[in-house]
């Protein structure tokens, strides 16, 4: 069997009991992902804590012979693949406590793009959400900005086709493995957007479009995006877990407002009424709110760069580790720096002092 780097990270995956935080946890003390596998079951206990009857139950055997099917599936259908310790992983999911360790993807687009939104709404769009949907979309296309959004039927397959006309790149998250597409109606939507964007899931091929996949899916587009904007919903459904989650990941969620009484608006009105969202009521109010108009920007990065002339190579080192990632365990930012756990203690102090960096729970750091 051919044990290359990529069958041991799908095979982590396969590991019956280890999900990512105890995968991570095993990466991080054990050093690498083949040490994983090939490491004794005592010596894993002793380095990272985990229960012995839980390490006893994993069959590293077999997760890494049903790896090598999906590796080699993935190579022949040309399948990217992301896993979380590499530069390609997106540095925003990243920073999600449920995020996934391995992603599967098609299509040319940037895992890190300067800025992203996702656009949802209900299945069951109105010519007014449609409006709305193409005004906002026109006022992204001159900002350099990724729209993330679900493939679904309404709000989710108009975002992505005014983006393919307007020329945004733009990302659809799937509910399903990349062997197929649902609703296969949009296939030649999704077959456009792969020159400008692409497809992204977290199931492996031959995953079905499961319904208890879908919030899976929603999770995916609310951690990839700095804002979701909620375009038409009902007062209960996947629009409003994707609204709910990216309150929950502390991103910034926005709705447009409509008539009282019509179904396909009480959702967005209630996460207003109830200050889960930010009202805006087109694509300029958007764009003000998030500090995203050119003004705004040139200030910011005016202030990044004299920053960055202060600090020393060590530091500058830890600050490009977490621009790749923005959010990483101390172990982690050490395994990718190469630095010692105790200098590498006294730069973090440093650049908290410096407002950098803050400190957030379990160990981990993130860029302000």
């Amino acid at each position: 069997m051919n044990n290359s780097n990529l069958h041991y990270q799908i095979g982590l995956t396969f590991l019956h009991g280890i999900g990512p935080k105890k995968a991570s946890l095993l990466v991080s003390k054990l050093g690498s992902v083949e040490a994983v596998f090939h490491e004794k079951l005592p010596v894993i206990h002793a380095k990272t804590g985990i229960g012995k009857s839980v390490l006893k139950q994993i069959d590293r055997k077999s997760a890494l012979i049903k790896a090598e099917a999906e590796a080699n599936y993935c190579v022949k259908n040309n399948i990217q693949t992301h896993f979380y310790l590499d530069g390609n992983y997106p540095r925003r999911l990243k920073q999600c406590d449920d995020a996934p360790l391995l992603l599967y993807s098609k299509g040319h687009f940037s895992c890190n793009p300067e800025k992203s939104v996702a656009i949802v709404g209900t299945r069951n769009s109105t010519k007014y959400g449609g409006e709305l949907c193409e005004e906002l979309i026109s006022h992204l296309a001159s900002g350099n900005i990724q729209i993330i959004s679900g493939m679904a039927y309404g709000i989710d397959i108009i975002a992505h086709q005014l983006s393919v006309k307007y020329g945004i790149e733009t990302l659809g998250i799937l509910g399903h493995g990349l062997d197929r597409l649902y609703p296969s109606v949009h296939r030649k939507t999704a077959e456009m957007m792969f020159s400008n964007g692409g497809l992204l899931t977290e199931f492996i091929p031959g995953t079905k479009p499961d319904r208890e996949n879908f919030p899976m899916r929603n999770r995916i587009v609310a951690g990839l995006s700095d804002a979701t904007i909620v375009i038409e919903s009902k007062n209960s459904g996947g629009s409003l877990i994707t609204a709910e989650l990216a309150n929950d990941y502390n991103r910034d969620v926005f709705a447009f407002p409509g008539n009282v009484g019509q179904q396909y608006s009480a959702g967005c009105n209630l996460l207003i009424k109830q200050q889960k969202a930010q009202m805006i009521l087109n694509g300029n109010d958007f764009l003000t709110q998030m500090g995203w108009d050119k003004e705004q920007m040139e200030a910011k990065r005016g202030v990044q760069r004299s920053c960055l002339i202060e600090l020393d190579n060590l530091e500058q080192t830890i600050i490009q580790s977490l621009h790749a990632s923005e959010n990483d365990h101390i172990d982690v930012i050490s395994f990718k720096t190469k630095i010692p756990i105790s200098t590498l203690n006294v730069k973090l102090f440093h650049l908290e002092m410096k407002g950098i960096l803050k400190a957030l729970p379990g160990k981990k750091y993130a860029i302000v």
